[in-house]
C-alpha cells in the first residue's frame, strides 16, 4: 500500500516537529541534572537551555522546509537579504541579546538574586536571549528587557555574602539611654543570624517630640533573609522597650 505523498509529507513533518520538542526535553533534564552535580550556576544552565531551544527549531524548520521541496539555499540567502533591510528594526532585540551576554559574562547578577530597577523590586527568576524575568514579594510578574540594565542603574541585594540589617526605632524620653541601648546592642547581638563582627550599632538620628529617633543596625551572612530578620528584630526591639517603659512607670 503506497502512502499518499502528501500525507507522507504532513507525517514527516509531524514527527520532525514531535522528536524536536523530545530533544529538547531530554537535553533540559539532562543539563539540570549536569547542573546539580556540578553544582553550575543555573543562569548558565537557563543560558544553555535557550541556546539548544533555538538551535533545535533552526534545524526542525530547514529539515520539513526540505520535506516540502523547498530549496533551503536561495531561501537563507532571501532572509539574509530581508535581515539588512529590517535590521534597523531589529536593534533593540539586538542589544538585549548583547547586554544579556554581558550580564553572564560580568555575572552582575544572577537567578535567586534579588534587585531593584527603576523602582521594581523582585527575585530573578530566569534570564533569557532577550528578557530577565523577575517576581515581586507579591507575587507579581516583572518582565525586564535585558538592554535595560546597561541603561538604567540597578541595585543588588544579594551579590554580597553580607549585608547591614537596618531598624529605625524610636526610644521614648522616659526611658534611661545609656541604660537601653546596652539592652538592645545586647538583645540584637544574641540574635542567632547576627554576626560578630561587625558588632551591632545604634546610630542617633534625631531628637524629636515624641522620643530619640536612632537606627539599629546588625550584620548578617544571609542577605535574601533581610525582610525576614528586620521583623525579627523588630520583635525583639519592641519587647524591650515596653519592658523598660513599664519599668519606668512602676518607679
Amino acid at each position: 500500500m503506497q502512502i499518499d505523498p502528501l500525507l507522507q509529507k504532513v507525517i514527516i513533518s509531524a514527527v520532525t516537529l514531535i522528536g524536536s520538542y523530545i530533544i529538547y526535553e531530554i537535553i533540559s533534564h539532562f543539563l539540570k541534572r549536569i547542573g546539580k552535580r556540578l553544582d553550575t550556576d543555573l543562569t548558565v544552565i537557563q543560558v544553555l537551555k535557550e541556546i539548544f531551544k533555538y538551535t533545535i527549531i533552526a534545524l526542525a524548520i530547514t529539515l520539513i522546509l526540505k520535506v516540502w521541496g523547498l530549496d533551503v539555499g536561495p531561501l537563507i540567502l532571501s532572509l539574509g537579504i530581508v535581515g539588512i533591510a529590517v535590521g534597523f528594526a531589529a536593534r533593540d532585540t539586538l542589544s538585549n541579546f548583547i547586554s544579556g551576554m554581558f550580564i553572564l559574562a560580568e555575572k552582575s547578577f544572577r537567578v535567586g538574586d534579588t534587585i531593584e530597577i527603576s523602582g521594581q523590586r523582585g527575585k530573578i527568576q530566569k534570564m533569557g536571549f532577550r528578557v530577565t524575568t523577575m517576581t515581586t514579594p507579591d507575587n507579581k510578574v516583572i518582565t525586564v528587557p535585558n538592554s535595560a540594565f546597561s541603561k538604567t542603574p540597578y541595585l543588588n541585594f544579594t551579590t554580597m555574602d553580607t549585608r547591614r540589617v537596618d531598624l529605625k526605632i524610636n526610644i521614648s524620653y522616659p526611658l534611661d539611654l545609656e541604660q537601653i541601648t546596652p539592652a538592645l546592642l545586647k538583645a540584637a547581638g544574641s540574635l542567632s543570624w547576627a554576626r560578630s563582627n561587625p558588632k551591632p550599632k545604634i546610630l542617633i538620628k534625631e531628637l524629636s517630640d515624641v522620643g530619640v529617633k536612632a537606627t539599629l543596625s546588625v550584620w548578617t551572612n544571609k542577605p535574601q533573609k533581610v525582610a525576614e530578620y528586620r521583623t525579627q528584630l523588630a520583635e525583639r526591639v519592641k519587647g524591650i522597650l515596653v519592658e523598660g517603659l513599664e519599668d519606668s512607670e512602676n518607679i
